[in-house]
């Protein structure tokens, strides 16, 4: 069973300066971002999640430890303080959708404290594969600061919206908090301290069974943590807990961008050969377009959306202007040809790129994609194929977007995607509330 609780969460003291001070999630900061970050704020949280490893580095003086350091001083000097009741908070976030039209949209959740459980224990579920990278990582942060700066994002089911309307009720009141992001996301949040409306949404997600949509690295991140902690013999409970964002999945305004997928590092490639090899399981159908790449992108992907209508259909970009569409052929038996793939994935565009394209036809294996041998990920289609047409890429795999349903459904089955096969925007921001595991006000 789900187990909800509210916290005492630590947050910015300078509510007019948010848009200075918080961040993307971490693995979003590119390095021009980070460089901004770093020029809005002494204190912006770039920092402490994404801080700058030097040549001189040691044991004793590393980004984890300096990320401590600036911890302790921000909360010494009162830039960060507790809030002295617990409460749970409603999250808004209203944008719109880069390069679609139809206005702005509005997504509604609420932050809280999530009882961390095991897979095994089928109360949280995952939807994507994760990298041994970004988790230790993210482990080693934690272990320094024992803190979560950012939200964990879980989906729940629950069509007749109770619990939205629960916690909508506090949202006609002045925001705690608001800040607009570089992306002009708007991001509202409100707070529920009162302990009868908190208990009737514990109760209400006591029995959903929740789907992280982000942030597996991080609550893997988390379990990891909380079995350090026990090894060891220490903590008060805390360490059982990590901070999420809990959306209802059927909510207006849940939004799945795709993630492109760049090929490096191929030995003897050769897009011909390439070309040649897809017939058997693929229709092809190369589209010449004005170059460079980003003047037609936008085109080609209306085409592929329209294509992945009827069939399922991948597109590919390997420079000098000529996009390509891949059609699954009509005739192919996908429950013989991925015989070995749970059946809820069989038919998603991300399992066929990978089993089909990427490990059959070029060989990139599974084990080369867990360590990023030959895989970089992107959201933006035109960056891709413009890194293609500069030569720092060979081939840029360009995809539909995953329906939530899809996502859902795949991961009650314990059939876990492919790295990467979703992008739920907008990202929830870093640093809007803070779960300090030493809090001296208590959880």
């Amino acid at each position: 069973m789900a187990e909800i609780l509210p916290f005492r969460a630590l947050h910015y003291r300078q509510p007019s300066e948010l848009s200075a001070l918080v961040t993307q999630p971490y693995d979003k900061i590119s390095p021009a971002m980070q460089a901004d970050y770093y020029h809005l704020s002494p204190h912006n949280l770039v920092r402490i999640i994404r801080g700058q490893t030097l040549p001189q580095d040691s044991p004793a003086d590393n980004v984890y430890t300096r990320a401590a350091h600036d911890f302790a001083d921000w909360r010494a000097a009162g830039v960060l303080g507790s809030e002295a009741t617990p409460a749970i908070y409603p999250y808004f976030q209203g944008f719109e959708v880069p390069g679609q039209a139809g206005g702005r949209k509005e997504r509604r959740g609420f932050i809280a404290l999530l009882r961390l459980e095991d897979y095994s224990a089928r109360v949280v579920h995952r939807h994507e594969q994760t990298l041994s990278g970004p988790k230790a990582d993210r482990l080693e942060l934690l272990k320094a600061t024992r803190a979560h700066f950012g939200q964990i994002f879980f989906l729940y089911s629950d069509p007749a919206g109770e619990i939205e309307h629960l916690v909508a009720t506090a949202t006609a009141e002045q925001p705690w908090e608001q800040v607009k992001d570089e992306y002009d996301t708007l991001h509202t949040v409100w707070r529920v301290a009162d302990p009868a409306v908190i208990a009737q949404v514990a109760e209400a997600m006591r029995a959903k069974p929740l789907v992280i949509a982000d942030g597996h690295h991080r609550y893997e991140t988390a379990l990891a943590y909380r079995n350090h902690a026990r090894a060891q013999g220490g903590g008060d409970g805390r360490v059982d807990f990590v901070m999420g964002t809990l959306v209802r999945m059927e909510t207006a305004g849940l939004t799945i961008l795709p993630t492109h997928r760049l090929v490096h590092g191929l030995a003897h490639f050769d897009w011909a050969e390439f070309l040649a090899s897809a017939p058997p399981m693929f229709d092809v159908q190369r589209i010449e377009v004005r170059t460079p790449a980003r003047a037609s992108v936008a085109d080609f992907l209306a085409n592929l959306a329209a294509s992945g209508n009827s069939q399922l259909a991948l597109g590919a970009y390997a420079g000098k202007g000529e996009f390509t569409l891949l059609r699954l052929r009509g005739d192919i038996d996908l429950d013989q040809a991925l015989a070995a793939v749970p059946p809820t994935l069989r038919r998603l565009d991300v399992v066929v790129l990978h089993r089909l394209v990427l490990e059959r036809l070029l060989g990139i294996g599974e084990q080369a994609v867990r360590e990023e041998a030959n895989l970089t990920y992107m959201r933006e289609a035109s960056t891709a194929c413009d890194q293609v047409e500069s030569g720092a890429q060979q081939i840029a795999f360009l995809l539909n977007p995953t329906p939530v349903s899809a996502v859902y459904a795949s991961a009650l089955a314990d059939c876990p995607m492919p790295q990467k096969s979703t992008d739920f925007y907008p990202k929830l921001l870093s640093g809007l509330t803070i779960y300090w595991l030493d809090n001296p006000a208590g959880i």
